[in-house]
C-alpha cells in the first residue's frame, strides 16, 4: 500500500538551485577515502543514492584546509590537488544521475587529537582550549588563527563553486570547531569572538561573509547547527524562542540562505507550549526556509545506542507526521540518513509503496559503502 508522500516530492527551488523533491541525505562520516582522496567507491556510493531518487545530497563532513581542521582517519579532504579531482567525479556522478550535491565543509576543532593526519603533531584549535566545560584539549586560537580558518572556508566554497557543486553547507553543529564558539561551555574568550551570544557569533559571521563573497548572491549557503553536542546531548544554545531568534537573526543576516536545523528526533518539540521542532522555529524565526533531520524510518534511535531496527521490515514510524508536517508547512526540506545509508532506493521504495522491500538498518552498514 503507498502512502501518500505528496509534499516529499514537491520541487523545491532557491536562487539557481533546483531540487526535485523535498529529501536530502544527511551528512554522514564514512571514513572510507584512504590518502583523504574520494575514490571510486566513494563516488559510487553517492551516485547510487542519486539514482535512489534523493534530490540533494550533503557529503559527508570534508575538511577544509587548515592543519588543525581533521579530526579522523581517512576522511576526504577538500583542498590539495588529488582530494578536488576526487569530489569533482562525484560531482559529475551525481548530476548525472538528476541529483544536486553540496559538500559540507567542516573543521573539527577541539575534537582532534595530536597523532591525526595530516600532521601529526598539530593540536586541537579552539576558542579556550577546551574539548567541553571542564576538559582541555589543545590550545585556544590567536586572532591571525581564526583569520586563517575563515580564510580556509572561504578557499573551499569558492573551489566547491568551481567544481560544479550546487551549494554548500558548513558544518556549526554537534561540538565542531564553529559550534564551540557559539556554545558558552566551550567558549571563556574575553575579546570579541567571546562573552555575549552576539561576540560568540562573530566567528560564523565572519565564515559566512567571507564565504558570501566568494561564491557570489546566487550561489545558496546552508548553516548546520544544533542545541545538542556530541560533549552534552542535554545541552541548549538557546533555552526560549526569544534567545534563537536572537541567535538565528545575525546569522541570516550575514547570508545564510538555508537552515539545516539538526535534532535527534524531527516529532520532538523545541520548545513548550508549541509543536513546533527547531527546523519549524526556525523558519518561524528568519523566513528562510529551513530542513529539519532526525531518525526518519528508523524504529530505534541509533545515538542512544541501538544500532539496528527490531525487525527486518521496516515500520514507517514517523512517515505520516513528517508528511503531517510538511504540508503544514512547518519546515521546507527533510534530511534522511541511516535509513540512506542502508539502503541506497530507500526513497524510490517508499515512494512506489515498497516499503516492504526496505532493508531495515544494521549497524554492519556502518562498515562499508552500500
Amino acid at each position: 500500500m503507498s502512502l501518500n508522500l505528496g509534499p516529499l516530492f514537491e520541487p523545491f527551488q532557491l536562487h539557481n538551485l533546483t531540487l526535485r523533491n523535498r529529501v536530502a541525505m544527511a551528512p554522514m562520516t564514512r571514513s572510507f577515502s584512504p590518502g583523504n582522496v574520494p575514490n571510486e567507491k566513494v563516488v559510487d556510493y553517492y551516485r547510487r543514492r542519486a539514482e535512489g531518487g534523493v534530490g540533494l545530497l550533503i557529503t559527508e563532513g570534508t575538511t577544509v584546509n587548515h592543519a588543525g581542521a581533521n579530526g579522523y582517519e581517512n576522511v576526504p579532504f577538500f583542498h590539495g590537488e588529488d582530494s578536488l579531482a576526487g569530489w569533482k567525479a562525484v560531482v559529475d556522478a551525481v548530476h548525472e544521475a538528476g541529483g544536486a550535491i553540496f559538500p559540507q565543509l567542516w573543521h573539527v576543532g577541539a575534537v582532534r587529537r595530536e597523532g591525526m593526519e595530516p600532521d601529526p603533531s598539530v593540536p586541537g584549535f579552539s576558542p579556550s582550549g577546551l574539548y567541553a566545560p571542564g576538559k582541555p584539549n589543545g590550545r585556544a586560537m590567536t586572532e591571525s588563527d581564526i583569520a586563517d580558518v575563515v580564510t580556509a572556508f572561504a578557499d573551499a566554497a569558492q573551489d566547491a563553486k568551481a567544481l560544479g557543486f550546487d551549494g554548500v553547507e558548513i558544518h556549526g553543529a554537534h561540538g565542531y570547531l564553529i559550534d564551540q564558539f557559539f556554545w558558552e561551555g566551550t567558549n571563556h574568550r574575553e575579546d570579541a569572538y567571546g562573552g555575549s551570544m552576539a561576540k560568540r557569533q562573530r566567528f560564523a559571521i565572519e565564515i559566512i561573509e567571507a564565504v558570501r563573497e566568494r561564491v557570489g548572491p546566487d550561489f545558496p549557503i546552508m548553516l548546520r547547527y544544533s542545541q545538542w553536542k556530541m560533549q552534552d546531548y542535554e545541552a541548549k544554545l538557546a533555552r526560549t524562542p526569544e534567545e534563537l531568534e536572537q541567535f538565528l537573526a545575525p546569522l541570516s543576516e550575514a547570508g545564510v540562505d538555508i537552515f539545516h536545523a539538526s535534532t535527534r528526533r524531527f516529532w520532538e518539540p523545541e520548545f513548550d507550549g508549541s509543536s513546533l521542532n527547531l527546523a519549524g522555529w526556525t523558519k518561524k524565526l528568519t523566513g528562510k526556509p529551513a530542513m529539519s533531520v532526525g531518525s526518519v524510518g528508523l524504529t530505534q534511535d541509533f545515538i542512544s545506542g541501538t544500532f539496528a531496527s527490531k525487525q527486518a521490515a521496516v515500520e514507517q514510524s514517523g512517515i505520516d507526521e513528517l508528511v503531517e508536517r510538511m504540508n503544514a508547512g512547518e519546515f521546507d526540506l527533510i534530511a534522511v540518513g541511516r535509513a540512506l545509508l542502508q539502503d541506497p532506493q530507500w526513497l524510490n521504495k517508499m515512494k512506489d509503496g515498497r516499503s516492504d522491500e526496505i532493508d531495515a538498518f544494521a549497524k554492519a552498514s556502518l562498515k562499508e559503502l552500500y
